[in-house]
């Protein structure tokens, strides 16, 4: 991102924190009514801690190569940030503290709700107009083997992202790339030069260090920025580095949930959101749900199924039922049988739930039994897991941790029928991605995607 556009981002963001700021004051005017010295001294602090809070949260990084949901869940956190640093600056700015309270809550909601909004049309109006070859980044890639091929996929598919790959070199020849082989590395410099390349990107394997060593070099005496894509993901998508005396060490497979305290926070959130949630929504949608599947279908309310937790620990997971009650998961050859579309098996109103993701809801149940989280990798039942378990790789990982409602590779699309081991694969290596890399925050995020997704439907649920 140019740095014309990352002022013009931060001074939106300051005009509509202006904005939020004088309304919350004139509703609640915390120091008398109209612009005083203190109000307005206060007013500089509040753009102030925008600014850092959004340093602490890293709003103003690439923003168009993240998603909408952490996009916003960022957004969240930088308001959080600021709102802190705001609540210490009334403490000594304000006469009232009654009036600076509510003042507070005022200024903070008007944020969640104007900030999220801006964001939204910022993305849209930078993928849609200046990132239509207008001022993508110049990019060489150095590595023209599967590593190298990959990421030109990233690029090329997302173009968003604000690259345009000039390029490759490698010192074997690769005639099937035609105009985008540029030459040997030993001509790196020169084009460079000839391409006017501002980025460049190594995908080298491990092995290649002098010749890494080599690009760096060159990159950093031509005052280009260079970036090394470290080809440790065929172990791990996620490796921690540390120093042991002054020796780099690489550690493979980081598990965050490891850690007995994070475990313990992630459990006390399930708590606290499934019983908010069984309060003020499902306290009125089960009924709902409950007489529509009486009245649509016969047989029962609910559908209970074995399914492998935490540990291959086998868990009762609940489900609202959504098939005719005389459907089978197994057939006479003993396979399991996925929904598919158009599955005859489905009823009408069954459809709708699958569709809106409600049948899953209630999993919360499992949730406060402890046997599932509200985000994890998503459970399969005992037969697609025995069927699973041989062909996919790393299968068994995903039972590193709780299972849950929903997870990294269901907001991603990743649901619905796996016939293919290929297609259970890619969906197996976004929950190992998400166990390798949690947060709350990564939490945060699905849960908030996953509600998009269920307002807009999901083209793989049947």
């Amino acid at each position: 991102m140019k740095r014309s556009h990352y002022i013009s981002r931060l001074a939106i963001d300051i005009l509509l924190v202006t904005v939020c700021y004088f309304i919350a004051k004139k509703i609640f005017p915390y120091s008398g009514t109209g612009l005083s010295l203190r109000g307005f001294i206060l007013y500089v602090y509040a753009a102030a801690f925008w600014y850092f809070a959004a340093q602490v949260t890293f709003l103003y990084n690439e923003f168009l190569s993240r998603s909408l949901s952490k996009e916003i869940v960022t957004v969240i956190k930088t308001i959080i940030v600021q709102g802190a640093f705001m609540v210490i600056a009334l403490f000594f700015a304000s006469r009232n503290p009654l009036d600076a309270k509510y003042f507070m809550f005022a200024f903070a909601a008007l944020e969640l709700l104007v900030l999220p909004l801006a964001k939204y049309l910022t993305r849209w109006y930078y993928a849609t107009t200046f990132y239509k070859d207008k001022i993508q980044t110049k990019l060489l890639i150095a590595g023209a083997g599967a590593l190298g091929m990959d990421f030109y996929k990233l690029v090329n598919d997302n173009n968003k992202l604000g690259y345009k790959v000039e390029g490759f070199i490698d010192d074997e020849i690769k005639t099937d790339l035609n105009s985008l082989y540029l030459g040997k590395i030993a001509d790196f410099e020169k084009i460079l030069v000839e391409k006017h390349i501002e980025e460049v990107v190594v995908a080298l394997p491990n092995t290649a260090a002098d010749k890494i060593k080599h690009i760096v070099d060159v990159s950093d005496n031509n005052a280009i920025r260079v970036k090394v894509i470290p080809d440790y993901f065929k172990l791990s998508q996620n490796v921690a580095v540390s120093t042991m005396g002054n020796i780099p060490i690489v550690s493979i497979r980081n598990i965050p949930l490891d850690d007995a305290e994070l475990r313990a926070f992630k459990r006390i959130f399930d708590i606290v959101f499934s019983v908010f949630a069984f309060l003020f929504i499902f306290s009125w949608l089960f009924p709902i749900i409950m007489i529509a599947i009486k009245l649509s279908s016969k047989g029962s309310i609910f559908f209970i199924q074995e399914r492998w937790g935490i540990n291959n620990k086998k868990i009762a997971c609940y489900k609202f039922r959504s098939m005719e009650m005389s459907s089978k998961d197994v057939n006479e050859n003993g396979i399991y049988q996925q929904a598919v579309k158009d599955d005859k098996r489905v009823t009408k109103f069954g459809k709708f739930l699958r569709k809106t993701n409600l049948d899953e809801l209630p999993q919360f149940i499992n949730v406060l039994k402890g046997e599932m989280s509200v985000v994890g990798p998503r459970p399969h039942p005992t037969p697609l897991n025995l069927m699973s378990k041989s062909v996919v790789n790393n299968y068994n990982l995903r039972h590193l941790v709780k299972p849950g409602i929903t997870g990294w590779a269901q907001i991603h699309g990743l649901r619905g029928s796996t016939q293919e081991p290929s297609l259970m694969q890619k969906r197996v290596d976004f929950d190992i991605w998400y166990i390798e890399n949690w947060s709350f925050w990564l939490d945060c995020q699905i849960i908030l995607q996953t509600v998009i997704n269920m307002i807009k439907g999901e083209k793989n649920a049947y």
